[in-house]
Formats: structure tokens, sequence, C-alpha cells
């Protein structure tokens, strides 16, 4: 069952203390197809039933206004960047009753096999909405992405994009850091960051290196404003967004014309992890993975003041671009 119905069922819990009677009936062509009944259970069981959650991922529900359910393509994507918070960003915006996203990253304008399966397997891939609430696919690798800024466009030319950027430098070390990580978890060794952040020959720094390029972030943005306005991209401060995520997703929250609902109430500081984590309208309280927001490694302060030295003037051409300045500098 996607995450909506799983919040909105608990949403409602405090009405059914003791009992959770749910009624299901879907009709097609006049006739009675199904009617299921679900009498004294655990609601966590309801809410994973597999019949259920297949009835509700494969017919249409009629919603108490009358709207029904479908496969919608996205109004809005967060386009990247990669290791800037756009987990974090997407579960923060899933609090907000109006939007919904699929539990996947799509690789659809990305990768060319995928897009070859067209634009009704990526609708179909979106999870079920109703008309008044807003679809947001992420995928971080689109920012990058040379093609999917024309693909994107072909789809919906007045769509809205976000982007989540934060320090160059601390990505970069964030995107070695994960590196690092899945070779351990295959009993691999990374080759040592010096050796891929710096030029071996002169020992300047290397913008060959992908986690670099990936940091120069003007010449990402650049190409997407060849065929988006300024105006259809946000642009979220991903630093912020840690110390402050609520005044993020305000502005979020207005970009996407959706009701200021998020409050301070449904966020609160985790101590042992150093980040705000969510909090459910009952108490429930939810984090970010293990994988998430974990300790970069050490870099030399040689090689991060070479880095910083190196995106200055990444960065001012960057807040050129966007008439917008962050305190990287």
């Amino acid at each position: 069952m996607r995450r909506s119905y799983r919040r909105w069922f608990r949403s409602c819990s405090f009405a059914f203390p003791a009992i959770v009677l749910v009624y299901v009936t879907v009709v097609h062509s006049g006739l009675l197809l199904a009617a299921i009944t679900y009498g004294v259970r655990p609601l966590d069981d309801v809410i994973s039933s597999r019949g259920f959650r297949k009835l509700l991922e494969n017919g249409q529900m009629e919603g108490h206004n009358g709207s029904v359910q479908q496969h919608r393509l996205p109004q809005s994507i967060i386009i990247g960047a990669r290791k800037c918070g756009t987990r974090a960003l997407i579960e923060f915006l899933e609090m907000h009753p109006q939007i919904i996203s699929p539990n996947d990253e799509m690789h659809f304008f990305s990768n060319d096999s995928n897009y070859k399966l067209g634009i009704e397997w990526y609708r179909k891939k979106m999870p079920l909405s109703y008309p008044e609430q807003i679809t947001v696919e992420k995928t971080p690798r689109y920012f990058i992405s040379k093609i999917s800024p024309s693909r994107i466009h072909r789809m919906n030319s007045s769509i809205k994009l976000i982007v989540i950027l934060r320090h160059p430098t601390t990505r970069v070390i964030s995107d070695y850091t994960q590196i690092c990580a899945n070779k351990l978890m295959k009993n691999e060794t990374a080759e040592p960051f010096e050796m891929l952040a710096l030029d071996r020959q002169t020992g300047q720094v290397n913008p060959e290196y992908r986690a670099i390029a990936i940091s120069m972030y003007h010449l990402h943005i650049a190409r997407w404003l060849e065929l988006f306005s300024l105006n259809q991209i946000h642009i979220v401060d991903g630093e912020n967004l840690i110390v402050n995520p609520l005044e993020e997703l305000s502005k979020l929250e207005s970009f996407l014309n959706v009701p200021h609902i998020i409050s301070r109430d449904w966020l609160y500081l985790n101590s042992s992890r150093g980040f705000y984590c969510m909090r459910s309208r009952q108490g429930r309280q939810k984090c970010l993975g293990a994988n998430k927001g974990r300790k970069h490694v050490n870099i030399s302060e040689r090689v991060t003041l070479k880095l910083n030295a190196f995106f200055k003037p990444h960065n001012e051409k960057l807040f050129q671009l966007i008439g917008r300045r962050f305190h990287w500098s």
C-alpha cells in the first residue's frame, strides 16, 4: 500500500480503539466484484493486507468528494543534486497530505532503456492520487543528465522543478563517503580520495573526477535554464534544510501552491543522529535510514582548502545565474 494510504489510516486510528471495520466495494460494469470486511484485527495488519493493498493499487477508489484516484504524471520533479539531501526532502514533503510520490527513483528521463518503455509506462509507475494532490517524482540523476531537460520539457513544459544544493566541497566528500561505504559492503577498498580529487601530475583539483564535476552546479543549472524559466525552478538550500527544515519546507509549500500545513510539531531534532526527524500527529517517530547522515570520511585540511578555492569561481557563476547567494564562499 502506498504511504499515503498508510498515513490516512493511521491518522484515523483514534476512531477505532478496539475494532477496525473497513468495507471496500469495487463495482465494474454495474456488477459487484468484491466486498471485503475486516473485523477485529490490529490496524497495521489491515494496512499491510496483501489483498487490500492490491485492490487499492490496481483499481480506482472514489474519494469522499466523488473524485477518483488515478495514476497521474508528476506535476513536479526533484531533479537533484545527488548527496545534497534529496531523500530527506521528499520524506519531509510527503508529510503534507496533498503531496505524494513514488517509492523509487524512476530514472525515466535519464535512462534510454526506461525512456523507450514510453510515457504510459512512466505514468503507471506513479502512485494513485486524487486530482487535488500533487505527484512529485525524485531522481537526482536528472540534474547532470544532458538528455533529461528536453525529455521533461517535451512531457510538460510548465512543470515545476526542484533542486537542492549544498556546499560543493561537502557534497564531494559525502559522495566519496557513500562510495567507500558501498565498496566496504563488497569487501573492497576505495581508492584514496586525494588520488581521485587531485591531478596526480600537478596536484591541482581534478575537474574530471565525477564527484567534483557534479558540484560545479552552474554548468548543470545552465542546461536546464535553456528550456525552463528560472521561476519554474525552486532551489532548496541543503545546508539550511539540515538546521531549519521548516523554513525550507514552507518555501516549497508556496512554490507548489499547497496550503501551509507542515508545522514545527511534525519535526524534532534527533540528538543522536544530529538532524531533524519526523513525528506524526499520533506521536510516532520516523528518521531516515542508517545509510543517511552517515559520518563523512576524514579529508585533510590541505585538500579541503584546495577544493574550496577551486569551487569559489564556480559558485560565483551559479550565484549570477540564479540571482541568489549562498554562504558557501
